[in-house]
């Protein structure tokens, strides 16, 4: 299993090479080759959780403590947001909600995508029985695309990044 850092590294120094970034990044992420923010503490995830009255996945709690936050690393990704802003879709596009009428999207957390054209979500298990659903979402796209988790996301976007260098 690839640690969360090294593939946020990777996925830094490529897009950074290809030249195609977000008009966010700054001079100082450039020369660092990352994208990515100082982590974040327990505390703070346990702030977050408390707010949202969540327990959030562990995947996503060892992103946080990686990075607050992540750079879009191309024009078809999202920027991860810092955890300060993450919150319950219904609380920041209801329009969404209602114009795709998907029941998973009602208690959906958005943690990349804010003001852009494609989101990222965690979904959190509706019994016991399941699992959270990472799901990437855009108006582009003909429906959602889900991912296993966190890790499986980052893989495609290292290897969408990899396939663009040829």
């Amino acid at each position: 299993m690839i640690l969360m850092k090294e593939l946020l590294l990777a996925i830094s120094f490529l897009s950074i090479g290809l030249g195609e970034l977000n008009e966010s990044v700054t001079k100082i992420q450039i020369q660092n080759q990352w994208l990515g923010f100082e982590p974040v503490t327990t505390e703070q995830i346990a702030k977050t959780e408390k707010r949202l009255n969540i327990e959030l996945p562990e995947d996503y709690k060892m992103f946080l403590q990686t990075t607050n936050g992540f750079i879009a690393p191309n024009s078809v990704e999202p920027s991860f947001m810092k955890i300060e802003e993450i919150d319950y879709l219904k609380n920041i596009d209801k329009f969404a909600i209602e114009a795709y009428n998907l029941p998973e999207l009602e208690n959906s957390i958005l943690v990349a995508g804010k003001d852009e054209e494609q989101y990222f979500l965690l979904i959190p298990p509706m019994n016991e029985n399941e699992k959270w659903k990472y799901w990437k979402f855009a108006n582009w796209m003909a429906g959602e695309q889900e991912f296993a988790n966190l890790e499986t996301y980052l893989k495609d976007v290292l290897k969408f990044s990899e396939k663009r260098i040829v």
